[in-house]
């Protein structure tokens, strides 16, 4: 549904926005006039005090105010309530009814001054009780007043601004905006929405320097973030309606598919030693990867004993005898580092927890138990980290022998050559060979780490060509195809359950797009029951909801072949989102961006069972090796953040590896069981 247009400009929500804030503010305002009559019916024989008549004049006139309130509120739920997210056509008076209810706002202001008033200056000689519960109403009315105020601020949109269009523009019903006109008329409001996001980034980032390297990444974010939604008119309510839809859509399809199907996309070569032993790999490279985040994941791991562990070590002065860089004055993530790895001083060569835009912490150790030096990239912890992230656009990264077009992530890319540079421009790697000769080179990282890691080992493999890299739940948008491929000899990417970063990439996100369009435009059910039986399936589960349609007789790529605009019907023609919205294929056969995909050899780790269980029910995992085609598509699911938290990854790979189950409320008898893990 398009952003409402009121007092001469668009909003943040629509029309059909209004139902839950509405009727939870007619409930308050119920309470409150019921609240007020009761006042007013036990005093109503005790204002012959100074001022009752005042008082009394101040309770029946807001009475009178709070009931044309109650009755313009239940008029607005009412009507946005009707018809359907692109059905908007019940809701025409909507603006009519806004309108209306903005003006009882003067009188109710003005009211609530007044009570201010006579509360403080009036009011003697007066029944205190009467005084208090006066007051009480004034402050009630203040609240609610401020409430508005900011929800007004909340639903503002900066761009919503109705400007004149074009009168070429005018005459053509559904425009065409391939004409010069149309494109000059689409290109500035790209500009203006460029800019508005640029502003925003940059309050956000208000404490970081800014300089020319934040200040180019501050635009190519906000073109990134700003050209998103630049082809619809959606609100974020619309989304929000569409990811509840697409979720139960999604459970409703993995409950009908055919078990032996989910295994068809993995491919047969590796073989199932091979899985054990990269799983036992992995687990003890994960401990390394969940280390290099320092004292946060330390103690979010070790919520009770973190902080005594680390209380006596973060300020000893031993730390500061180690080549340790920037970031860590008090040493409490060198201590957790330490109490993470189970690594002596000694075994570290270089430790840097520096922080910049595209300069992310990591540190090089000697790991004696498997005979490697390690290299453990940390993944997003700052402000600055997530620019780095955000930084999605594709930049070449040429590797000599590899045939086909090497690209990658821009920021992950220039975080893994910044630390090329220190190993190897300033010897560190040189540094630590020359104490072990005989160890292998071995890079992990997490998230962020992880991509950079990947990156980092394809720099480094023409160096060392016997590294190893494992990559614990990378970005999908890393690298280009030629790239993927190339790396699959050295690099072992985990994934686990429906973690969204390995599904993140921008034709991901173009797929993802569609996909909710698809669904609010099938759906024929208001949007507020859709929203609360999604809120009501996220929390307590049960069976999917099998939504009627109103396009069930009708093709949907044709409905859907231009995108859902506003109430200017300002159509995009040939959108590249739009392109096939009838097929479920891969985002990419239609895409306008780079298609970038996981570095190498994919190990996917599921639980094994029902995804819904009791606190004490016990999680087993199921190991498999998969292809980076399979996370192409993105899974709505309350998990797609839990699955991707570190200590989360440690854990399913801890079970994989000791045969344990694993259980949410930890219990005496779960510590017994021995019952081995699918593999």
């Amino acid at each position: 549904m398009p952003g409402m247009v009121a007092f001469g400009r668009r909003w943040g929500i629509a029309s059909d926005d209004l139902v839950l804030p509405g009727a939870f503010e007619l409930f308050l305002r119920i309470l409150l006039w019921v609240g007020i009559l009761i006042l007013y019916s036990l005093h109503k024989g005790s204002f012959d005090c100074s001022g009752g008549r005042v008082l009394q004049s101040y309770l029946v006139v807001l009475l009178v105010l709070l009931g044309l309130i109650i009755l313009s509120l239940y008029a607005i739920v009412y009507v946005s309530a009707q018809g359907t997210i692109t059905n908007p056509g019940p809701r025409r008076s909507i603006p009519v009814l806004v309108y209306l209810r903005a003006l009882l706002y003067l009188p109710e202001i003005v009211w609530a001054c007044l009570g201010a008033i006579w509360a403080s200056a009036d009011s003697q000689g007066c029944d205190p009780a009467t005084v208090g519960a006066v007051i009480a109403a004034v402050i009630a009315s203040w609240i609610l007043l401020l409430s508005t105020g900011l929800g007004v601020v909340f639903v503002f949109d900066p761009l919503g601004n109705s400007r004149p269009r074009p009168p070429a523009l005018e005459q053509l019903g559904v425009r065409d905006l391939e004409s010069s006109e149309g494109s000059q008329f689409l290109s500035t409001a790209r500009s203006v929405a460029t800019k508005v996001w640029e502003s925003r980034l940059r309050l956000l980032c208000c404490c970081l320097p800014q300089d020319e390297s934040h200040r180019a990444a501050f635009s190519s974010i906000a073109q990134l973030v700003s050209g998103f939604f630049s082809d619809t008119d959606l609100v974020p309510s619309d989304i929000a309606a569409g990811l509840a839809l697409l979720h139960q859509e999604q459970d409703k399809m993995a409950h009908h598919r055919d078990p032996d199907d989910v295994l068809a996309h993995s491919p047969s070569s590796p073989i199932e030693a091979d899985l054990e032993v990269e799983l036992g790999q992995a687990a003890h490279c994960m401990q390394f990867a969940a280390a290099a985040y320092g004292w946060p994941m330390y103690i979010y791991s070790n919520p009770f004993t973190g902080p005594c562990k680390l209380s006596g070590d973060c300020c000893r002065s031993q730390a500061m005898e180690y080549d340790i860089v920037g970031g860590d004055h008090l040493g409490c993530h060198f201590s957790s580092v330490l109490h993470s790895t189970g690594l002596g001083y000694r075994d570290f060569i270089y430790v840097s927890f520096h922080n910049q835009i595209y300069e992310i912490p990591f540190f090089v150790a000697l790991d004696h138990k498997r005979e490697a030096i390690l290299v453990a990239v940390r993944g997003t912890l700052s402000l600055k980290d997530v620019l780095t992230d955000l930084s999605a656009d594709c930049e070449n990264l040429p590797v000599d022998g590899v045939s086909g077009t090497c690209y990658a992530h821009k920021g992950m890319s220039q975080a893994a050559r910044y630390i090329y540079r220190k190993l190897v421009n300033d010897g560190i790697l040189n540094q630590a060979f020359s104490i072990a000769p005989e160890y292998k080179l071995v890079i992990t990282g997490h998230s962020l780490g992880g991509g950079t890691a990947s990156l980092l080992a394809i720099l480094l493999r023409q160096s060392f060509p016997n590294l190893q890299c494992y990559a614990f739940s990378p970005p999908g948008g890393l690298l280009s195809k030629a790239l993927a491929d190339y790396s699959k000899d050295f690099v072992v990417s985990v994934v686990l359950g429906k973690d969204l970063v390995p599904r993140l990439s921008i034709p991901n996100m173009e797929d993802l797009k569609r996909r909710i369009l698809k669904m609010v435009s099938n759906c024929n059910k208001p949007k507020y029951r859709i929203l609360l039986r999604g809120c009501w399936y996220e929390v307590f589960g049960g069976e999917p909801d099998d939504s009627p349609t109103e396009l069930e007789h009708r093709c949907l790529a044709e409905e859907l072949s231009q995108p859902l605009l506003g109430e200017e019907s300002l159509l995009v023609r040939h959108s590249s989102s739009y392109q096939s919205l009838a097929s479920d294929d891969s985002p990419a056969h239609a895409a306008t961006h780079l298609p970038l995909f996981l570095p190498g050899r994919v190990l996917y780790i599921t639980e094994d069972g029902p995804s819904r269980r009791s606190c004490f029910s016990q999680v087993r995992y199921r190991a498999e090796w998969s292809s980076e085609t399979s996370f192409r598509s993105i899974l709505i699911s309350p998990r797609m953040l839990a699955d991707h938290m570190p200590d989360a990854v440690l854990r399913a790979l801890r079970s994989l590896t000791t045969g344990r189950p694993f259980s949410l409320c930890p219990s005496s008898s779960s510590l017994g069981n021995n019952h081995p893990n699918v593999i």
